[in-house]
Protein backbone atom coordinates (compact mmCIF):
# COMPACT_ATOMS: atom_id res chain seq x y z
CA UNK A 1 0.00 0.00 0.00
CA UNK A 2 1.84 3.47 -1.18
CA UNK A 3 1.74 6.58 1.07
CA UNK A 4 -0.95 8.13 -0.76
CA UNK A 5 -3.52 5.20 -0.19
CA UNK A 6 -2.66 4.84 3.46
CA UNK A 7 -3.41 8.81 3.74
CA UNK A 8 -6.44 8.74 3.00
CA UNK A 9 -8.33 8.41 6.23
CA UNK A 10 -7.54 10.32 9.86
CA UNK A 11 -6.74 7.82 11.82
CA UNK A 12 -6.51 8.00 15.68
CA UNK A 13 -4.98 5.90 18.33
CA UNK A 14 -5.31 5.54 21.96
CA UNK A 15 -2.87 3.20 24.34
CA UNK A 16 0.87 3.03 23.78
CA UNK A 17 1.74 -0.24 25.93
CA UNK A 18 3.48 -3.62 25.65
CA UNK A 19 1.35 -4.01 22.45
CA UNK A 20 -0.02 -0.86 21.53
CA UNK A 21 3.25 1.06 20.66
CA UNK A 22 4.18 -1.14 18.35
CA UNK A 23 1.12 -1.73 16.74
CA UNK A 24 0.92 2.25 16.27
CA UNK A 25 4.45 2.40 14.63
CA UNK A 26 3.45 0.40 12.35
CA UNK A 27 0.78 2.64 10.95
CA UNK A 28 2.60 5.56 11.28
CA UNK A 29 5.68 4.40 9.12
CA UNK A 30 3.74 3.42 6.67
CA UNK A 31 3.15 7.34 6.00
CA UNK A 32 -0.47 7.04 7.69
CA UNK A 33 -2.39 10.46 9.10
CA UNK A 34 -2.01 9.01 12.87
CA UNK A 35 -2.50 10.91 15.43
CA UNK A 36 -1.69 9.29 18.92
CA UNK A 37 -2.80 9.76 22.94
CA UNK A 38 -2.01 7.76 25.95
CA UNK A 39 -2.36 8.20 29.69
CA UNK A 40 1.42 8.93 30.35
CA UNK A 41 2.44 11.01 26.86
CA UNK A 42 6.30 9.97 27.25
CA UNK A 43 5.27 6.71 26.62
CA UNK A 44 3.81 7.87 23.11
CA UNK A 45 6.24 10.52 22.33
CA UNK A 46 8.78 8.34 20.60
CA UNK A 47 6.01 7.71 17.56
CA UNK A 48 6.72 11.59 16.57
CA UNK A 49 9.86 10.48 15.09
CA UNK A 50 8.08 7.90 12.44
CA UNK A 51 5.94 10.74 11.86
CA UNK A 52 2.84 10.62 14.35
CA UNK A 53 1.21 13.38 15.87
CA UNK A 54 1.18 13.02 19.53
CA UNK A 55 -1.48 14.90 21.77
CA UNK A 56 -2.25 15.60 25.44
CA UNK A 57 -6.35 15.72 24.88
CA UNK A 58 -7.81 12.53 24.22
CA UNK A 59 -11.00 14.37 22.95
CA UNK A 60 -9.03 15.41 19.92
CA UNK A 61 -9.10 12.20 18.45
CA UNK A 62 -12.61 12.35 18.36
CA UNK A 63 -12.49 14.25 15.06
CA UNK A 64 -10.40 11.17 13.18
CA UNK A 65 -12.53 8.70 11.05
CA UNK A 66 -10.89 5.54 12.25
CA UNK A 67 -9.74 5.14 16.46
CA UNK A 68 -8.43 2.14 17.28
CA UNK A 69 -7.88 1.49 20.79
CA UNK A 70 -5.48 -0.71 22.32
CA UNK A 71 -5.63 -0.82 26.38
CA UNK A 72 -5.16 -3.26 29.05
CA UNK A 73 -8.76 -3.61 30.86
CA UNK A 74 -12.23 -2.93 30.07
CA UNK A 75 -12.07 -0.47 33.02
CA UNK A 76 -9.83 1.18 30.99
CA UNK A 77 -11.90 1.37 27.87
CA UNK A 78 -14.84 2.75 29.85
CA UNK A 79 -12.42 5.45 31.28
CA UNK A 80 -10.55 6.44 28.38
CA UNK A 81 -13.79 6.48 26.04
CA UNK A 82 -16.67 7.51 27.67
CA UNK A 83 -15.24 8.51 30.92
CA UNK A 84 -15.20 12.06 32.67
CA UNK A 85 -12.60 13.24 30.32
CA UNK A 86 -12.88 10.38 27.74
CA UNK A 87 -12.98 10.58 24.08
CA UNK A 88 -16.52 11.08 24.15
CA UNK A 89 -16.66 13.55 26.48
CA UNK A 90 -17.26 16.48 24.68
CA UNK A 91 -19.24 14.76 22.66
CA UNK A 92 -23.53 15.77 22.54
CA UNK A 93 -24.63 13.45 20.04
CA UNK A 94 -24.60 11.49 16.65
CA UNK A 95 -21.92 12.87 14.83
CA UNK A 96 -19.56 14.36 17.53
CA UNK A 97 -17.31 10.94 17.33
CA UNK A 98 -15.47 9.04 15.19
CA UNK A 99 -16.90 7.20 11.87
CA UNK A 100 -15.60 4.00 13.70
CA UNK A 101 -13.82 2.20 16.38
CA UNK A 102 -11.48 -0.32 16.38
CA UNK A 103 -11.30 -1.97 20.03
CA UNK A 104 -8.27 -4.17 19.95
CA UNK A 105 -8.32 -4.78 23.58
CA UNK A 106 -8.88 -8.04 25.34
CA UNK A 107 -13.10 -7.19 26.31
CA UNK A 108 -15.49 -9.85 28.20
CA UNK A 109 -19.15 -10.31 25.43
CA UNK A 110 -20.99 -8.26 27.37
CA UNK A 111 -18.36 -5.52 27.68
CA UNK A 112 -18.32 -5.44 24.13
CA UNK A 113 -22.13 -5.06 23.61
CA UNK A 114 -22.50 -2.49 26.30
CA UNK A 115 -19.45 -0.46 24.18
CA UNK A 116 -21.26 -1.04 21.07
CA UNK A 117 -24.70 0.54 22.59
CA UNK A 118 -22.27 3.62 24.46
CA UNK A 119 -20.75 4.52 20.47
CA UNK A 120 -23.52 3.89 18.92
CA UNK A 121 -25.14 7.06 20.21
CA UNK A 122 -22.77 8.80 19.10
CA UNK A 123 -22.93 7.31 15.62
CA UNK A 124 -20.32 5.26 16.03
CA UNK A 125 -19.51 1.87 14.46
CA UNK A 126 -17.68 -0.49 16.38
CA UNK A 127 -15.53 -2.68 15.20
CA UNK A 128 -14.17 -5.68 17.89
CA UNK A 129 -10.67 -6.95 16.88
CA UNK A 130 -9.23 -8.62 19.21
CA UNK A 131 -5.74 -10.23 17.96
CA UNK A 132 -3.27 -13.22 18.67
CA UNK A 133 0.41 -11.89 19.37
CA UNK A 134 3.02 -9.97 21.59
CA UNK A 135 5.44 -7.07 20.93
CA UNK A 136 7.73 -9.68 19.21
CA UNK A 137 5.38 -10.82 16.82
CA UNK A 138 3.76 -7.24 15.89
CA UNK A 139 7.45 -6.17 15.14
CA UNK A 140 7.69 -9.22 12.72
CA UNK A 141 4.56 -8.15 10.81
CA UNK A 142 2.89 -11.59 11.84
CA UNK A 143 -0.43 -10.20 14.38
CA UNK A 144 -3.35 -12.04 13.55
CA UNK A 145 -6.57 -10.14 14.02
CA UNK A 146 -10.40 -11.39 13.97
CA UNK A 147 -13.20 -8.93 13.53
CA UNK A 148 -16.45 -8.36 14.03
CA UNK A 149 -19.23 -5.42 13.10
CA UNK A 150 -20.62 -3.82 10.45
CA UNK A 151 -19.01 -4.95 7.26
CA UNK A 152 -18.90 -1.47 5.82
CA UNK A 153 -16.42 -0.53 8.67
CA UNK A 154 -14.57 -3.73 8.45
CA UNK A 155 -14.06 -2.86 4.37
CA UNK A 156 -13.07 0.79 6.19
CA UNK A 157 -10.50 -0.22 8.27
CA UNK A 158 -9.07 -3.58 6.96
CA UNK A 159 -6.23 -1.92 4.61
CA UNK A 160 -5.01 -0.30 8.27
CA UNK A 161 -5.43 -3.87 9.70
CA UNK A 162 -3.31 -5.32 7.13
CA UNK A 163 -0.11 -2.85 8.14
CA UNK A 164 -0.32 -3.99 11.25
CA UNK A 165 -0.89 -7.59 11.01
CA UNK A 166 -0.99 -10.47 8.86
CA UNK A 167 -4.42 -11.58 8.74
CA UNK A 168 -7.61 -9.66 9.36
CA UNK A 169 -10.23 -12.83 9.50
CA UNK A 170 -14.12 -11.09 9.34
CA UNK A 171 -15.67 -13.38 11.51
CA UNK A 172 -19.39 -11.67 11.03
CA UNK A 173 -21.36 -9.08 12.88
CA UNK A 174 -21.72 -8.30 16.95
CA UNK A 175 -19.27 -9.73 19.04
CA UNK A 176 -18.47 -13.03 17.56
CA UNK A 177 -14.78 -11.36 17.23
CA UNK A 178 -14.80 -11.75 21.11
CA UNK A 179 -16.14 -15.49 20.86
CA UNK A 180 -13.12 -16.57 18.83
CA UNK A 181 -10.67 -14.86 21.23
CA UNK A 182 -11.95 -16.59 24.33
CA UNK A 183 -12.00 -19.78 22.18
CA UNK A 184 -8.18 -19.32 21.10
CA UNK A 185 -7.19 -18.06 24.72
CA UNK A 186 -8.21 -21.17 25.83
CA UNK A 187 -6.06 -22.78 23.73
CA UNK A 188 -3.28 -20.61 24.53
CA UNK A 189 -3.02 -21.66 27.88
CA UNK A 190 -3.75 -25.47 27.31
CA UNK A 191 -1.37 -25.62 25.15
CA UNK A 192 1.22 -24.31 27.04
CA UNK A 193 0.32 -26.23 29.81
CA UNK A 194 0.53 -29.34 27.85
CA UNK A 195 4.03 -28.34 26.41
CA UNK A 196 5.33 -27.83 29.97
CA UNK A 197 4.24 -31.26 31.04
CA UNK A 198 5.72 -33.42 28.34
CA UNK A 199 9.29 -30.75 28.11
CA UNK A 200 9.29 -31.71 31.53
CA UNK A 201 8.72 -35.06 30.98
CA UNK A 202 11.49 -35.64 28.37
CA UNK A 203 13.90 -33.52 30.40
CA UNK A 204 13.21 -36.09 33.58
CA UNK A 205 13.56 -38.94 31.29
CA UNK A 206 17.32 -37.52 30.14
CA UNK A 207 16.96 -35.73 27.05
CA UNK A 208 17.98 -31.64 26.90
CA UNK A 209 14.77 -29.75 26.32
CA UNK A 210 16.39 -27.77 23.06
CA UNK A 211 16.76 -31.21 21.70
CA UNK A 212 13.12 -32.22 22.45
CA UNK A 213 11.82 -29.49 21.66
CA UNK A 214 13.53 -29.16 17.73
CA UNK A 215 12.09 -32.06 17.47
CA UNK A 216 8.43 -31.33 18.22
CA UNK A 217 8.80 -28.08 16.04
CA UNK A 218 9.78 -30.02 13.46
CA UNK A 219 7.49 -32.46 13.64
CA UNK A 220 3.31 -32.60 12.87
CA UNK A 221 2.92 -31.54 15.95
CA UNK A 222 4.86 -28.23 15.85
CA UNK A 223 3.55 -24.72 15.10
CA UNK A 224 4.22 -21.23 15.28
CA UNK A 225 3.83 -20.85 19.39
CA UNK A 226 5.82 -24.43 20.08
CA UNK A 227 8.80 -22.34 18.29
CA UNK A 228 7.47 -19.02 19.72
CA UNK A 229 7.97 -20.11 23.08
CA UNK A 230 10.65 -22.66 22.48
CA UNK A 231 13.36 -20.04 23.39
CA UNK A 232 11.87 -19.42 26.58
CA UNK A 233 11.62 -23.05 27.69
CA UNK A 234 15.01 -23.51 26.65
CA UNK A 235 16.70 -20.65 28.01
CA UNK A 236 14.35 -20.25 31.04
CA UNK A 237 13.91 -16.33 29.60
CA UNK A 238 10.26 -15.48 31.30
CA UNK A 239 10.47 -11.94 29.71
CA UNK A 240 6.94 -11.63 30.09
CA UNK A 241 4.54 -11.34 27.19
CA UNK A 242 1.26 -12.09 28.96
CA UNK A 243 1.60 -12.48 33.01
CA UNK A 244 -0.33 -15.52 34.22
CA UNK A 245 -3.07 -13.15 35.87
CA UNK A 246 -4.11 -11.92 32.48
CA UNK A 247 -4.09 -15.77 31.08
CA UNK A 248 -6.30 -16.72 34.08
CA UNK A 249 -8.95 -13.96 33.54
CA UNK A 250 -9.04 -15.25 29.97
CA UNK A 251 -9.40 -18.72 30.75
CA UNK A 252 -12.38 -17.55 33.38
CA UNK A 253 -13.75 -16.08 30.39
CA UNK A 254 -13.71 -19.09 28.52
CA UNK A 255 -15.43 -20.86 31.07
CA UNK A 256 -18.24 -18.45 31.67
CA UNK A 257 -18.63 -18.80 27.85
CA UNK A 258 -18.80 -22.84 28.22
CA UNK A 259 -21.43 -21.91 31.23
CA UNK A 260 -23.43 -19.87 28.49
CA UNK A 261 -23.64 -21.98 25.58
CA UNK A 262 -23.79 -25.05 27.75
CA UNK A 263 -20.24 -26.56 26.80
CA UNK A 264 -17.60 -28.55 29.09
CA UNK A 265 -14.73 -27.42 29.15
CA UNK A 266 -12.65 -29.75 31.66
CA UNK A 267 -9.02 -28.91 30.46
CA UNK A 268 -9.66 -25.36 30.40
CA UNK A 269 -10.90 -25.57 34.10
CA UNK A 270 -8.01 -27.76 35.30
CA UNK A 271 -5.28 -25.17 33.28
CA UNK A 272 -7.23 -22.31 34.62
CA UNK A 273 -6.26 -23.64 37.98
CA UNK A 274 -2.59 -24.51 37.59
CA UNK A 275 -2.40 -21.21 35.91
CA UNK A 276 -3.98 -19.28 39.23
CA UNK A 277 -1.45 -22.13 41.06
CA UNK A 278 1.68 -19.60 38.95
CA UNK A 279 -0.10 -16.41 40.52
CA UNK A 280 -0.39 -17.64 43.62
CA UNK A 281 3.52 -18.40 43.88
CA UNK A 282 4.59 -14.82 43.66
CA UNK A 283 5.22 -15.51 39.30
CA UNK A 284 3.14 -12.81 38.07
CA UNK A 285 5.78 -10.72 36.68
CA UNK A 286 7.17 -13.64 34.81
CA UNK A 287 5.87 -14.36 31.69
CA UNK A 288 2.81 -17.05 31.38
CA UNK A 289 5.72 -19.98 30.02
CA UNK A 290 6.85 -19.76 33.51
CA UNK A 291 4.11 -22.74 34.40
CA UNK A 292 7.32 -24.70 33.00
CA UNK A 293 8.98 -23.96 36.10
CA UNK A 294 5.73 -25.12 38.29
CA UNK A 295 5.44 -28.45 36.54
CA UNK A 296 9.22 -29.23 37.29
CA UNK A 297 8.80 -28.50 40.68
CA UNK A 298 5.93 -31.31 40.87
CA UNK A 299 7.91 -33.18 39.37
CA UNK A 300 10.92 -33.08 41.40
CA UNK A 301 13.31 -31.08 39.44
CA UNK A 302 15.01 -28.23 39.21
CA UNK A 303 15.56 -26.46 35.70
CA UNK A 304 18.50 -24.68 34.46
CA UNK A 305 19.24 -22.46 31.36
CA UNK A 306 20.79 -24.77 28.38
CA UNK A 307 21.94 -21.37 27.26
CA UNK A 308 21.41 -22.83 23.65
CA UNK A 309 20.32 -20.13 20.52
CA UNK A 310 16.85 -21.54 19.41
CA UNK A 311 14.95 -19.64 16.82
CA UNK A 312 11.50 -18.76 17.66
CA UNK A 313 10.23 -18.34 13.57
CA UNK A 314 9.94 -14.64 13.70
CA UNK A 315 12.20 -13.10 11.14
CA UNK A 316 11.24 -9.20 11.58
CA UNK A 317 9.26 -7.84 8.52
CA UNK A 318 9.64 -4.52 7.18
CA UNK A 319 7.31 -2.18 8.23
Amino acid sequence: MTTSQTSKARLGWIGTGRMGFDMARRLARAGCDLTVWNRTRGKAEPLAADGAKIVDDVTALARCDIVFVMVSTWKDTKEVISGPQGLLSKANGKGDGPRILVECSPLSLDASVELRQTLAAYGTQLLAAPSSGGARVIRAGKLAFVVSGPKEAYDAAAPYLAIIGQVAAYAGDGELARIVKICHNVMLGVVVQSMAEVTVLAEKAGIPRHAFLDFLNKSVMGSTFTRYKSPAFVNLDFTVTLPPSLLCKDLDLGLDAGRKFNVPLPLASVTRDLVQSAVGRGWNALDFAAVLLQQAQASGIELKPENVPVDDGLEPAAS
